[in-house]
């Protein structure tokens, strides 16, 4: 998961391969609060590991539930509809998968109990209207407190004066959220009295594929609801939640849509596969599939995957209503970028009471990047831009807009060729905490379009940590330039390769499977780190560099390390020899006395004696050979930032290389200014 507070993305050209989408959240949800106030323990296979689960995992254990957790699957002992606990509170996020459900769920426990339950979130959920569902609730006669504001959390939920009544039906209005009418219908099978329960929808609901989940799940749970289309809803007295044992989650529909998205704009040679859904997929989302047929995609579905592939482009403007995919609606706002024209979608009214005003701030993020936008009280229009702009795009602490937007980086299919910058890519976790990973697994750019950032300096500079700090920043892969040889020693020794046999070495090097995670280097998924310290690694290191076949080799798999979203480098010769059309090129310029210094210190601290005047020495004539060597001469590169770190902490070289870094970077927004929400 990205921990850096902005991604650069360069301009992207085209998808290939596969990706694998999270559990669905909103089943993972409702799943999961079922399993807890059910009878018996339930296996809960494809949970999705997200910020919002976690919360509602994190109640339900504060509950009393039992919540077991191995890879892929939750085991979850409930509570038999009787929570044990009586006072608590629970912080419940910006997830209004929780907030909700929960507040009826313990409403209707508080009820028949003495209990007292208090539920908070971020300020935006406490912004987040509720106030159809505490009406609900007072109305049956449940006691529901707004402890800051009326119709708003936080909220607190107590015993009421007597028995709820449900002589007359639950009126809730469906028009804001259909949130209100599944927390509702969650809730009912846990009332203590023996009666039918009914509930009737004010005003259109709205988002019904939400509310077809809810009841497919509570079949899943043992409650039948008999439905009188939309309007009115009867849970018959005496169901009970009972565990089924095995549930399974399918993939997020939601999730899906942005790939769905990038396969029908970059998909060209052969079609992306989506893993973990398919066309049967009980959610509403998976309507985003027929809407990017119309505009154009070829979409195939076989049991548990879709494969999409380009076909009309530009793609056909829609006008659509999309009622039935509130979520999957923003993409179709970032895919329109990508139409023949302008498109509308319509009956969107919902966006604005959901993590953000969504269609202010979906309104506001497509004109930066050259969109012409018509924003109405619940419906947008899209016109693509006619020049491309990079954009320091904000995402208001909203998962969606920051998966959503990151689809503008695909503007070279479109004519353009600028970056995206989305800030705070954090935000990701609510839903899917590893999008940006999966994106960059089947992102394609042209190699000269993803940017390099270059550290050069001699040895023990301190460029191999200033590097791994930098790429962490950036959110950027790393190359250590002299792990490279050395990885090629550890696999000649393990392959049994003499160093005098040029040939192979080189066919070694050009097949190395390396890659850089953080401290790590692994090598065919090897952890080889320590063993590149080892002293025979670096000698036989030394030894084969000296081959201009095996030099070559090595050139070709570092060239292969430039890949998106972008490249941190560090070597000798990074700037000058291997990426001289680096972005940014740093030369470090410590003197020999500050890097003996700094080899001594670290060298005792591990125990390992040494003796100053020889590593100064050492360095002396190492600087001396690497200056006068007649391959790729140590030297700054044309243009280099020189950077003397002898007095600087890592902390302020990291600051100063970032600072340069930026003012090379097109936008024109800082990362650190606070994105600031619609008004």
């Amino acid at each position: 998961m990205l921990t850096t507070k902005f991604i650069d993305i360069p301009p992207l050209s085209g998808v290939a391969g596969a990706v694998r989408v999270p559990g669905s959240k909103s089943i993972s949800n409702r799943a999961l609060l079922l399993a807890g106030f059910a009878s018996g323990t339930t296996v809960i296979e494809g949970v999705l590991d997200s910020d919002d689960t976690r919360v509602m995992i994190d109640a339900l254990v504060q509950l009393g539930c039992g919540i077991e957790a191995a890879p892929h699957r939750l085991t979850v002992r409930g509570v038999g509809g009787r929570p044990a606990l009586k006072n608590a509170t629970f912080f419940l996020g910006n997830a209004g998968t929780a907030m909700r459900p929960l507040t009826a769920t313990l409403a209707l426990f508080a009820a028949s109990s003495d209990a007292s339950f208090e539920l908070r979130g971020t300020p935006r959920m406490h912004e987040r209207p509720i106030g159809d569902l505490v009406d609900a609730l007072r109305g049956l006669g449940c006691s529901v407190e707004c402890l800051e504001k009326e119709g708003y959390p936080p909220l607190r939920v107590s015993a009421g004066k007597g028995p709820l009544s449900f002589a007359a039906p639950l009126r809730v209005r469906g028009d804001v959220s259909s949130q209100f009418l599944s927390a509702l219908l969650l809730a009912l099978p846990l009332r203590a009295e023996p009666v039918d329960a009914v509930i009737e929808v004010a005003g259109e609901l709205i988002s019904k594929p939400y509310v077809d989940i809810t009841l497919k799940l509570l079949a899943a749970f043992g409650i039948a609801v008999e439905r009188e289309g939309s309007q009115r809803f009867r849970l018959a007295a005496g169901q009970q939640l009972r565990s089924p044992g095995r549930f399974a989650v399918e993939g997020d529909a939601s999730s899906a849509s942005y790939f769905i998205a990038a396969g029908a704009i970059g998909a060209v040679d052969a079609p992306l596969r989506i893993e973990g859904i398919d066309s049967g997929s009980i959610q509403g989302d998976i309507a985003f599939a027929d809407a990017v047929r119309a505009m154009g995609a070829t979409i195939e579905s076989g049991e548990g995957w879709l494969a999409v592939r380009r076909g009309r482009w530009p793609l056909a403007a829609i006008d659509l209503d999309c009622n039935p995919l509130p979520d999957a609606a923003m993409t179709l706002a970032s895919l329109a970028l990508f139409a023949d024209g302008p498109s509308t979608l319509r009956n969107i009214a919902s966006w604005r009471v959901k993590e953000t005003d969504r269609l202010a701030a979906m309104a506001s993020e497509l004109r930066k990047v050259g969109a012409s936008v018509e924003e109405g009280p619940d419906f947008l229009t899209i016109t693509p831009p006619r020049a491309w702009r990079a954009a320091s795009v904000a995402t208001y602490d909203d998962h969606r807009m920051a998966m959503a937007m990151s689809l503008a980086a695909f503007n070279p299919l479109a004519g353009g060729n600028v970056p995206v910058r989305i800030l705070d890519p954090r935000c990701v976790g609510k839903t899917w905490p590893d999008y940006f990973e999966a994106l960059f697994s089947v992102a394609r750019a042209r190699r000269e379009a993803v940017p390099v950032l270059a550290i050069d300096g001699p040895t023990a500079s301190g460029k191999g940590t200033l590097a791994r700090e930098v790429a962490a920043a950036l959110g950027y892969r790393l190359l250590d330039s002299g792990a490279v040889y050395r990885a090629t020693a550890v696999a000649a020794l393990d392959a049994g390769i003499e160093a005098e046999n040029a040939d192979a070495l080189a066919a070694l090097a050009a097949s190395l499977e390396l890659r850089f995670d953080g401290d790590r280097c692994l090598l065919g998924g090897r952890d080889v780190t320590e063993s590149l310290r080892l002293e025979e690694v670096g000698a036989m290191a030394s030894r084969i560099s000296a081959w201009p076949a095996v030099r070559a080799a090595v050139l070709d798999a570092q060239l292969g390390f430039r890949d998106v979203p972008g490249l941190v480098a560090d070597g000798r010769d990074m700037g000058s020899v291997v990426f001289p059309d680096a972005e940014l090129k740093v030369f470090l310029t410590a003197g020999p006395a500050e890097r003996a210094d700094r080899r001594y210190k670290q060298l005792i601290s591990k125990g390992i004696p040494a003796n100053i005047d020889s590593l100064r020495a050492d360095l002396e004539a190492r600087d001396a050979r690497d200056r006068n060597r007649s391959a790729s001469p140590l030297k700054p590169a044309e243009g280099a930032l020189m950077l003397d770190n002898s007095a600087l902490s890592i902390e302020a070289s990291v600051d100063v290389v970032l600072k340069a870094w930026q003012e090379r970077r097109p936008f024109d927004q800082s990362p650190d200014r606070p994105a600031v929400g619609p008004v």
